[in-house]
């Protein structure tokens, strides 16, 4: 078991290490980009909606918009249908980065694993998937 914590330590560390290497030049945080890599990928949707994907609250996230409407790469529109619910989307300006950057989330964290093996990637994913389940079957 603590061989387990302690390279989970270690390659989230290294994770967080990276990404801040990278999105820092962009002048983005981690879950600044993870959140406009889901809007660019998927389009527009209700907070809640990336609040889910991104496994984190609401508040969380709206906090995240905000910065990022400041930045003017997101911007919430409301339903026209529904005027309780509120839609944030990526703007151009955000998509003129990530082509100037020439890498999304996705894009970025698959070129860190470009090392390994396609077996190896393989391995990596059951296992995340193993852990994942997991951890949720305590939650329950």
């Amino acid at each position: 078991m603590d061989r387990i914590l302690m390279n989970y330590i270690q390659v989230s560390q290294h994770l967080s290490q990276q990404f801040r290497s990278h999105f820092g030049k962009l002048n983005l945080t981690f879950p600044q980009a993870l959140a406009l890599s889901v809007l660019g990928s998927e389009g527009p949707m209700p907070i809640s909606k990336l609040a889910e994907k991104m496994g984190s609250a609401n508040s969380t996230i709206s906090g995240i918009v905000d910065r990022l409407e400041r930045l003017e790469l997101a911007k919430r529109t409301r339903s026209e249908l529904d005027h309780r619910v509120i839609y944030v989307e990526a703007t151009e300006k955000y998509i003129e980065l990530r082509n100037k950057a020439k890498t999304g989330v996705n894009e970025y964290f698959s070129g860190l694993l470009d090392i390994l093996k396609p077996e190896e990637r393989e391995e990596v994913a059951h296992a995340l998937e193993l852990l994942d389940k997991a951890l949720t079957s305590r939650q329950q």
